[in-house]
């Protein structure tokens, strides 16, 4: 690792999938981690690990992450600063290996929350015993969440990291739970902790007044300034509870384009061309059309129809566009079938199947493997109750043990 670098942590599997009346099928948020791995993001937060219904697919995910097929990416497990919790834990997933232990942290919360039920020392004590329980267990990378981060005194924010970490944390979550931090603020309250502690500082932005990019990007630049580095959440197309999280793409743009950061701050290795790939998967499992104006992937991102813009851009792209659509991996033509369609569904047979997958390049060594492959492509369709995509069916055919397991929710 590079020192003093900016790491992205997709929080889409956890907090994302909160959202009211939205959420994912256990394949959709494997295909999503596939994706997220590709793409080279550092860290997906890829579910509950006490949530029962969560289990099976969270242990073919590390299973997945053991032979391969998640190699770059870490799978980290988002649980409450409680003891228990972590016990509870590892018990279910004895290969977990990365958590972010939660508590929140305001007066606000202590007060209306938790109903004066725990005190500031209790708050101090549960986060300390939930580290050092996680590192008996042998996890190997721990961050301390401090919930409502942005109406917590710092005074406070200081004692709660300086605990944590002398407990064994590996970095403290700035939660900006209400989005009521702004750019200015972060910095200055981030840049303190950072300089008061010398830890890493996790940024979690919510978008309640439109500015959860521009602080997370703003509390990123403060913790490298103070000399550690930082990790920057995010979730595909920006979706999470109420107005949503800080933009995956949107964030790093601004890290790797913007004036104030463009060759002054390290962003850890990307590849920027799986962005409109990864954005209009999870547009089609969330079921949330794209904003047409969304940066990058939107249908205006690099649209001209003004006599002056347009001119301007055809003569170089450089006059109206900050940066080159296929570097966010458009620029191609997207067919639609428009003569028969054979489509892989619930109650699909094996000749349709095979037409499908021989669209797909997909080869099977016999009649029976084929015939495996489509009973987990029609147990996908009910799964998901969406129709079954490329990648999705090219997942299946590669790890059939994972995807049974991933797709295999039971009380």
């Amino acid at each position: 690792m590079v020192k003093n670098t900016i790491y992205i942590i997709d929080v889409t599997n956890r907090d994302g999938v909160q959202t009211s009346e939205l959420g994912l099928a256990k394949l959709e948020k494997t295909i999503l981690n596939l994706y997220l791995n590709a793409m080279g993001v550092f860290q997906s937060e890829f579910g509950f690990p006490v949530t029962k219904h969560e289990t099976n697919y969270l242990n073919a995910n590390l299973e997945l992450a053991e032979i391969g097929a998640l190699k770059h990416i870490r799978l980290g497990g988002w649980l409450r600063a409680m003891k228990v919790d972590v016990e509870e834990s590892f018990r279910l997933l004895p290969k977990l290996k990365h958590v972010n232990l939660s508590i929140s942290t305001s007066r606000q919360m202590l007060k209306g929350k938790f109903g004066g039920k725990f005190s500031w020392a209790d708050i101090i004590n549960m986060t300390c015993e939930a580290v050092d329980a996680a590192r008996e267990h042998g996890a190997e990378s721990i961050g301390a969440n401090a919930e409502d981060a942005s109406r917590t005194e710092l005074e406070r924010l200081i004692e709660f990291a300086e605990a944590a970490k002398r407990h064994g944390a590996d970095r403290i979550r700035y939660c900006d739970t209400l989005g009521y931090d702004d750019p200015f603020t972060i910095y200055e309250r981030v840049k303190a902790l950072a300089e008061a502690v010398n830890v890493p500082i996790e940024l979690h932005c919510h978008n309640d007044l439109g500015m959860a990019v521009a602080c997370s990007v703003a509390g990123a630049r403060a913790a490298i300034d103070a000399g550690v580095d930082a990790y920057v959440n995010t979730t595909v197309n920006g979706l999470g509870e109420r107005a949503g999280n800080a933009d995956l793409v949107s964030t790093i743009l601004a890290i790797k384009k913007s004036s104030g950061f463009e060759h002054k701050y390290h962003l850890q290795d990307m590849d920027l061309s799986y962005a409109w790939r990864i954005c209009k998967y999870a547009s089609l499992s969330f079921r949330v059309p794209i904003p047409i104006n969304q940066p990058a992937v939107g249908d205006n991102a690099f649209a001209h129809e003004s006599g002056i813009h347009a001119d301007g851009a055809l003569k170089d792209s450089r006059n109206y566009e900050l940066y080159h659509y296929t570097e966010v991996g458009r620029g191609h033509i997207e067919h639609i079938e428009t003569g028969r369609l054979i489509t892989a569904g619930e109650y699909s047979g094996i000749k349709g199947f095979k037409n499908v997958a021989g669209k797909y390049e997909l080869e099977f060594r016999d009649e029976e493997e084929a015939r495996e492959i489509l009973e987990l492509v029609r147990y996908a369709n009910v799964h998901t109750q969406k129709p079954v995509t490329e990648d999705e069916m090219k997942f299946i055919a590669k790890y059939p043990e994972q995807a049974r397991k991933v797709m295999s929710v039971q009380p």
